[in-house]
């Protein structure tokens, strides 16, 4: 004779993709500079500039993150692109993090379909990102998303303004 027992195994938190807010700046902040990290850089962001950028008067980017509950896990940075000749509006997905310990969850994926629903109700005609040469495991995860690749041509040149 045996003798049901009923187990409780513990629920993976909820987690809520959501516009971020001016008191999730410090963790963004953080995730900013663990992406440069990751890429062999050093982050110059700050609080400060992260609260000009989306809050300030004139917000040049929107950022979205995910939220655990306990904190922020992921978020992804959208800025305006345009394409003058073809009229067409667009929306670069800039950054794209999830944290260490919270990939393979398909937190980045939902982070995708929101920039995605974000970049529509904005009037985008096109969602655009772009990933390192040799960074693979993104190339699989954006073409997944159905991202298709376009090469890049030319050159892109810049002046400093200061």
């Amino acid at each position: 004779m045996t003798e049901d027992t009923d187990i409780t195994l513990p629920r993976p938190p909820v987690v809520v993709i959501r516009a971020a807010k001016p008191h999730d700046l410090p963790e963004l902040n953080a995730m900013i500079a663990a992406l440069a990290l990751h890429h062999g850089d050093a982050s110059a962001m700050t609080p400060e500039k992260l609260e000009r950028d989306l809050f300030g008067p004139l917000p040049w980017i929107t950022a979205l993150v995910a939220d655990g509950g306990e904190g922020l896990i992921g978020y992804a940075i959208l800025v305006p692109l345009y394409r003058a000749d073809e009229g067409k509006r667009g929306m670069d997905l800039h950054h794209l993090y999830v944290r260490d310990g919270q990939r393979g969850n398909g937190i980045g994926q939902h982070l995708v379909a929101r920039a995605r629903e974000l970049a529509r109700q904005s009037g985008c005609d096109y969602l655009s990102v772009s990933a390192a040469t040799g960074n693979f495991a993104a190339h699989r995860f954006y073409e997944h998303m159905d991202f298709v690749p376009r090469p890049v041509t030319g050159m892109r040149y810049m002046q400093s303004l200061s």
